[in-house]
Formats: structure tokens, C-alpha cells, sequence
């Protein structure tokens, strides 16, 4: 039995340094693969067969082209095609003037100073109507609200 664990301790030893052995080869055979593929990655990238200063002259549209391969031609015809549709439906689009947006605003705000105003006081800002005020503030801070759902 003591032979069996003395065997079995002996073989424990020896597998975990062949372990590291076989471990720092896998590393080693790894790394060789990653530059392997880094090297085959660019290769691949530079394979194509169109120089990018050739791309980015028709992306800015400053190529000539006489000098341009069709694929080229078809792609730079697709981007203006792309930029006139951007353009016209900006055109399509409707805004409101400058003071809309300070108006809705200004009225809410008024509404709000007039309600919580009477509120404080019991009869300002108009005395004479009263409960009324509360009407008055009301409806000023609806316009407001209601301006914003014209807004574009």
C-alpha cells in the first residue's frame, strides 16, 4: 500500500512539472500563432486594391474622375445622391420663430408668480375679481402649455 502511495505521489510531482513544461510550450506556440495571424491580418488589409488617399478624395469629392474605377464612380454616386435627400428633407422642414420658445416659457412662469402671488395675498394681483385670480393664472400658464405642443 505504501508502495501504491509513494508510486502515486511520484507521478503527482513529476505531472505537475510536466505540466508546466507543457504549459510554457502551449504559451510559447501561442504567442507564434498571434503574430502569425497579426501578420496574415494585415496582409489581408493591405491587400486591397485601392490606395486610401483614392478613398478619401472621393469621400471629399475632390477626385478626378477619369481616374476613378467604376466602383468607385458608383460609390461617390451614391453619396451625393445621399446628400441631396439630407439636404431637401432639411429643406422640408419647419421651425418655429426665435421668441416662440421664450414666449411659452414666459407665460407659464407668469401664470405661476400670478397664482402663487394670490395665493400669498388672498386679493392681489387684481382685487376687485377676487377668486378670479386663480382663473387668470390658470388659463396664462394653458396658453403656455399649449404653445409648447405647436412647438417644432
Amino acid at each position: 500500500m505504501e508502495q501504491i502511495l509513494m508510486a502515486d505521489e511520484e507521478l503527482q510531482a513529476n505531472g505537475a512539472e510536466e505540466q508546466k513544461d507543457l504549459q510554457s510550450a502551449t504559451d510559447q506556440t501561442d504567442l507564434i500563432d498571434d503574430a502569425a495571424d497579426d501578420d496574415t491580418d494585415r496582409a489581408s488589409e493591405d491587400d486591397y486594391s485601392v490606395d486610401m488617399d483614392q478613398v478619401e478624395a472621393v469621400l471629399n469629392a475632390t477626385a478626378d474622375k477619369n481616374m476613378m474605377t467604376p466602383q468607385m464612380q458608383r460609390m461617390m454616386a451614391r453619396q451625393a445622391e445621399s446628400t441631396k435627400r439630407v439636404e431637401e428633407s432639411i429643406k422640408g422642414t419647419k421651425s418655429n420663430p426665435r421668441w416662440f420658445v421664450p414666449l411659452f416659457c414666459v407665460l407659464m412662469v407668469i401664470g405661476l408668480i400670478w397664482v402663487v402671488a394670490y395665493y400669498l395675498t388672498g386679493k392681489f394681483p387684481i382685487p376687485a375679481i377676487g377668486v378670479w385670480n386663480l382663473a387668470v393664472g390658470f388659463v396664462i400658464i394653458m396658453i403656455g402649455f399649449l404653445m409648447t405642443m405647436w412647438w417644432r
